[in-house]
């Protein structure tokens, strides 16, 4: 029966020959460490060029282990990004926190480190699914405090504050961690949008229900020691259900007719009002300066009577002529009559017209604003002499 050198069979139909493939790998492996490999003749391992063969086989096996090892050793460098941080475990067990830059460990299987992202601004939606259209009614229906329904949605933007916690306390994968955070920010703005009426959530309530909300969600997180913070929450829309938007429309419109009717009354109050105060205010100084004014006068009417009566007491014929003729000089000021005395001068008497005239629109104001127009013709009445008064008379 022949054999095959290169397949190590006897004969094209029998069964392999074993001794002949372990030559075949033994000369493979010293042609690899520079041996000279055997003859199908020469029994492997015996002889001094076995023995050759054998030490160089030894040395090239250390010499692959070792490379091996310096493998395996340098598998345990890893380098950290400025903005992530890797947990160490050491058959499962938490032994480090490093920060960024190049670090080593032991290697795997005894060591091994997870590389966690903190900065990157990680998102969840509530409510719909990448476009506003896309509604989910089992998470954007909530109900008011006032038992109004309304429909919200918001999008939650979260980080990694804590690579231990987020690793350990937290889910293995993202995608738990997205459903931790959906499920707490759902809780959180279910009991937010609880707690306040329809209108003040529709209209000028948001920013104070997404503050509250960020509080909360932030709070539950921290409960459950996730290492998550929440960033920022946006509230994308908030309107009432599609069956009853129209109500709803018809409700606020009214609420804003009447801020706007409040608003002008309010307006017309601020502009009446002042308006009112000050003519009371000038009508009240008014009257203070005519009460100061009938004041002054009377009490100057009385001091006057009071010297008229001391001086009346004195000398009352004086006193009665002088009244006499202050009374009729101021009565003759406002006259446009002429008296002659006709017994006094029997001549020509010239009677300037023209200045009599300029003189009395100057003395009477009132009389001519009465009688605008004034005639040339000054009648000239002729009475007879004044008889002597009864004073007059006894003195003399």
């Amino acid at each position: 029966m022949s054999q095959d050198p290169q397949w190590g069979r006897r004969g094209k139909d029998g069964p392999p020959d074993l001794d002949e493939i372990v030559r075949q790998f033994s000369n493979k492996l010293k042609q690899f460490f520079g041996g000279r490999p055997s003859r199908p003749s020469e029994p492997s391992g015996q002889g001094p060029t076995g023995k050759a063969d054998m030490r160089a086989m030894a040395g090239g096996a250390t010499v692959v282990l070792g490379v091996l090892g310096l493998l395996w050793a340098a598998s345990g460098f890893y380098v950290v990004d400025a903005r992530e941080e890797a947990v160490v475990l050491r058959f499962g067990r938490y032994v480090e926190t490093t920060g960024s830059g190049l670090h080593w460990r032991m290697p795997w299987p005894v060591e091994q480190h997870e590389i966690v992202k903190l900065s990157e601004v990680r998102s969840v939606e509530v409510g719909f699914r990448g476009d506003a259209k896309t509604r989910l009614e089992d998470e954007s229906l909530m109900l008011t405090q006032d038992q109004n329904i309304i429909e919200m949605q918001l999008e939650v933007q979260y980080d990694v504050k804590s690579a231990y916690d987020f690793v350990f306390n937290n889910a293995t994968t993202d995608s738990d961690a997205r459903d931790l955070v959906k499920q707490a920010a759902e809780t959180a703005i279910r009991e937010v949008v609880g707690r306040n009426k329809v209108d003040f959530v529709l209209n000028e309530g948001r920013g104070q229900v997404a503050a509250d909300t960020t509080r909360l969600i932030q709070t539950l997180l921290d409960d459950y020691g996730s290492g998550i913070r929440v960033s920022r929450i946006n509230i994308n829309d908030v309107q009432p259900p599609e069956a009853v938007q129209a109500a709803f429309a018809d409700a606020v419109k009214a609420g804003q007719d009447k801020v706007k009717q409040t608003n002008e009354g309010i307006a017309y109050a601020n502009d009446v009002i002042p308006k009112a105060k000050g003519h009371a205010a000038r009508l009240l100084q008014e009257a203070e300066g005519y009460k100061q004014s009938v004041i002054s006068r009377a009490e100057g009417e009385a001091s006057r009577f009071k010297q008229v009566a001391a001086e009346y007491s004195k000398a009352p014929q004086v006193t009665r002529d002088r009244m006499y003729l202050d009374a009729m000089q101021q009565i003759m000021t406002n006259s446009t009559k002429v008296l002659v005395d006709q017994k006094a001068n029997g001549g020509l008497l010239y009677l300037p017209l023209d200045k009599l005239i300029q003189m009395s629109s100057q003395s009477a104001p009132a009389v001519e604003s009465v009688e605008p127009r004034v005639s040339t013709e000054v009648p000239v009445t002729i009475v007879p002499r004044t008889p002597p008064l009864r004073g007059d008379r006894e003195g003399r």
